[in-house]
């Protein structure tokens, strides 16, 4: 898996993060700087942490499920991207104007539990799990920063937009994977 495909899985899950930061942008009375760097740091922090903890966990199994790894790659991608566009036609909009630890904590853990699931297929995958849970992290910690930003202006205009772009990207890297398994292509 090259770095495109990597930066492009990276914009996927970093959707969830920017939803939930043009949430935080549109909370704001008085935006300033350490509101966007929270976020960027939170989401990018947790975005980059999940896959490496999934990637470990990968390993520990991938002998024995080698010969179906495909499926299972394709699988979790296709799963998380179709809970994100179902999400993106959700309307369940809370926005908290917090940016404490309390409250942001569950917000990066919540936004990340799908790179976990990445990790885990980049144990199948041949990927440079360094580059990839960096690419992803800064990936995520930019997108969050501008996310802020954007609710700050345009307010829920674009959260549903970008999860449904998102969960696109991420099945179309399922069905890349799946196809390039099976031979389709190269």
């Amino acid at each position: 898996m090259g770095v495109l495909e990597i930066f492009l899985i990276g914009i996927g899950l970093s959707m969830d993060a920017f939803a939930v930061s043009i949430c935080k942008g549109l909370s704001t009375r008085v935006l300033k700087i350490k509101h966007a760097l929270t976020c960027g740091l939170y989401f990018g922090f947790f975005q980059g942490f999940m896959p490496l903890i999934g990637y470990l966990l990968g390993t520990q199994f991938k002998d024995k499920i080698e010969s179906i790894d495909h499926w299972i790659a394709f699988v979790l991608l296709f799963f998380i991207g179709f809970n994100m566009i179902k999400e993106a036609f959700e309307n369940d909009e809370e926005v908290d104007p917090d940016f404490s630890f309390k409250a942001m904590l569950p917000l990066a853990v919540a936004t990340s539990i799908d790179a976990l699931a990445v990790g885990v297929t980049f144990a199948f995958l041949r990927v440079d799990i360094i580059l990839s849970v960096t690419l992803i992290a800064l990936t995520t910690f930019i997108i969050s920063m501008i996310g802020v930003k954007i609710g700050h202006i345009f307010g829920l205009k674009y959260k549903s937009k970008a999860e449904l772009a998102g969960g696109i990207i991420l099945i179309g890297m399922g069905v890349k994977i799946l196809l390039e398994h099976l031979g389709f292509i190269q």
